[in-house]
């Protein structure tokens, strides 16, 4: 059984145009994503990405050990469709390249999960978004690749799945208690999202990739922090004045 991770980028993005380059320390959002990734123990690590992206990306993706394949710009469930024949995979674990944070620990646990349910699809919820990756089987995803005209679902490959859950085994999980952070997220889309990720980047980053009990354990003394300096401006403007 060939398993693969299928990690999914382009460079005119909307919201941030070509956030996967934004630079963390030395290196860029979407390297960090790649060697947080190649700790995962599969048989293909791959940057699936489309034609205008394919030259940028690529000296990058040979830099992390990563193949890279290019295929349709907007129809991203063609385009994962086409790379996991192409590599011949059984198994395809979905990530994106805006997740500089994503966990090789949660990856190697739900594809553990996935393999014990026999699911089709299966992701992990309520641990800090971005963390995450989802794991489909590959003969499902070709049938949604067959099916489905809806432009959303081709956009957004796996969603012809979770609207058949019917038809489909659909593994949905919630995470260890030690990542368990409901709300939370470290998924760049937003400049405001950029800023917060180099707050953790620099507060935390220490050559290796972050794990996400890390960034719980951060997440829950920014917020400790907080109340404790709340509180200590409530008290003093209790105080009678002189």
């Amino acid at each position: 059984m060939r398993t693969g991770i299928l990690l999914q980028v382009r460079l005119d993005s909307k919201r941030l145009n070509r956030k996967a380059l934004l630079p963390l320390g030395e290196a860029t959002v979407v390297e960090l994503a790649m060697a947080a990734l190649k700790k995962v123990k599969v048989q293909e690590h791959c940057l699936v990405t489309d034609e205008q992206s394919y030259n940028e990306l690529k000296p990058l993706a040979q830099k992390q050990s990563f193949d890279i394949f290019k295929g349709p710009k907007d129809d991203v469930l063609k385009r994962y469709a086409l790379a996991a024949r192409c590599f011949d995979l059984d198994c395809i674990v979905r990530a994106t390249g805006d997740n500089p944070f994503v966990s090789p620990l949660l990856c190697e646990m739900i594809m553990e999960e996935h393999r014990k349910a026999k699911a089709d699809l299966s992701h992990y919820l309520d641990m800090p978004l971005g963390t995450g990756v989802e794991v489909v089987e590959a003969r499902v995803l070709y049938e949604a690749d067959k099916k489905s005209s809806d432009p959303f679902e081709r956009e957004h490959i796996t969603t012809y799945l979770y609207r058949n859950r019917g038809v489909f085994k659909v593994l949905e999980k919630i995470c260890p208690a030690n990542v368990y952070l409901p709300g939370s997220r470290v998924s760049l889309d937003t400049e405001k999202d950029y800023l917060l990720i180099k707050q953790i980047f620099n507060d935390l980053y220490q050559g290796q990739p972050l794990e996400a009990s890390e960034l719980v354990e951060w997440f829950k003394n920014q917020q400790t922090g907080a109340e404790e300096a709340k509180n200590e401006s409530d008290h003093f403007s209790q105080q009678p004045s002189r």
